[in-house]
């Protein structure tokens, strides 16, 4: 009876779960583009050059300067050559850092004046 009983419920459970669906066909598809000018970007992108290439995977990428390079390699040269670089207040206990340098790259633009 018990048997009986569990077969009808999960009959009952099938039955009601099952559901009939209706067919409405072919959707017909809508495009913005004519069969031409798709055709046209799919050739265009199958032979672009390296389509399927992560940036940047094949190498640096082109670098365009925005500053001018010989004030920047002039501000390079000034910092290398600056007095106490690699000093600072706290590099020991209770000192002071005190520029008893000369920076070569300023008295050299100084005299080039």
């Amino acid at each position: 009876m018990k048997k009986n009983l569990l077969a009808l419920a999960a009959l009952g459970l099938v039955a009601a779960a099952a559901q009939a669906e209706t067919y409405d066909g072919v959707h017909q598809f809508v495009s913005s583009k004519s069969a031409e000018a798709v055709r046209a970007e799919a050739v265009a992108t199958a032979s672009a050059p390296d389509q399927n290439v992560v940036a940047g995977s094949r190498g640096p990428l082109p670098f365009k300067a925005t500053a001018d390079s010989a004030k920047v390699r002039a501000e390079a040269v000034a910092a290398a050559y600056a007095p106490d670089q690699n000093v600072t207040p706290g590099s020991r206990y209770n000192s002071k850092v005190v520029s008893t340098f000369q920076n070569p790259a300023l008295n050299a633009a100084v005299a080039a004046k």
